[in-house]
């Protein structure tokens, strides 16, 4: 699924080529698409039809575009959502769900999801941790590159959660855009394993990891996001390329370019975490209390 930084390479991409045009038609070519606009696909059409759109915008995972009115389509990739924007006799994708043709005749925006497990809906903006956002996301944390992230706030939150750290950092009610990727990544970097308490951690080793996932992210973004295949791409239909710059992650077996150390694969969340066991050692399980010792008999008294 795209993480922070493939997001937000679509968000630029989008900013470039939608942002300021006026919808001349909408349609929905599946359903599922558009399962979460309740009032349906004729309604969503219509709903859209002369419609400005505003600078794009995200949050985490979430991206969405500003229409005039306190309103947005709101867009979640889900596992193979791709935005597309493409000139307008092109050739229509095998798997195209919902087309927006503009009235200025130019390029037009796709939504094309193999998997049909993202979604795009019209919803009403609200208020939520320092700026508008739709209201089906107001719950989602700010992420780490927010304006109004609150660092501090993580950290308190974070080593009162009595969890897993890696957990914790994929809980997007606590700190958005971070996924299984980028998680394996920021904590290779901090030296934690995925297994560490976070009632364990100081602020200054939060404050390190905060540091280590806006890093891996940042790199990520200045190579166009992590592809593994060809499900994620940019709206000019590009891959990215930072999977050549991962250090643990999908490299089970590899050596550690910091220790040398063969990197391990673990089953983590029905999903697969990686980390380099020299510089990522496994915490020690917690003792088991012992048990007191049975009272003894006491013995008889000789004859």
């Amino acid at each position: 699924m795209p993480e922070l930084p493939e997001v937000e390479v679509v968000r630029r991409g989008l900013e470039r080529w939608v942002s300021g045009r006026t919808v001349a038609r909408a349609e929905v070519l599946h359903p599922r698409a558009i399962r979460r606009h309740v009032p349906g696909a004729e309604e969503f059409a219509s709903r859209l039809r002369g419609r400005v759109i505003g600078p794009a915008e995200r949050r985490g995972k979430y991206l969405w575009l500003p229409l005039d009115g306190a309103e947005a389509i709101l867009a979640h990739l889900g596992m193979s959502g791709q935005l597309l924007v493409v000139e307008p006799d092109s050739p229509l994708e095998r798997h195209l769900r919902v087309r927006l043709s503009f009235t200025d005749g130019g390029p037009e925006l796709r939504f094309v999801d193999q998997r049909t497990f993202g979604h795009v809906l019209v919803t009403p903006l609200a208020h939520a941790v320092g700026r508008p956002v739709p209201e089906p996301i107001t719950h989602i944390a700010a992420d780490p590159f927010e304006e109004h992230f609150d660092a501090e706030a993580f950290a308190r939150r974070l080593r009162a959660r009595q969890t897993e750290v890696k957990r914790a950092l994929l809980d997007q009610s606590l700190i958005s855009g971070v996924g299984n990727i980028y998680a394996d990544e920021a904590l290779w970097r901090a030296r934690l394993h995925g297994a560490r308490s976070t009632a364990a951690l100081t602020r200054p080793k939060v404050a390190e990891l905060l540091d280590a996932a806006r890093e891996v992210m940042t790199a990520a973004l200045a190579e166009g996001g992590t592809s593994f295949d060809s499900l994620y791409v940019n709206v000019n239909g590009e891959s990215g390329y930072f999977e050549r710059s991962l250090s643990v992650y999908g490299r089970r077996d590899r050596p550690c370019s910091r220790c040398g150390s063969p990197i391990v694969r673990e089953s983590f969340m029905n999903r697969s975490s990686y980390s380099c066991p020299g510089c990522q050692p496994r915490p020690r399980a917690p003792r088991a209390p012992r048990a007191p010792r049975a009272l003894r008999a006491p013995r008889e008294a000789g004859p």
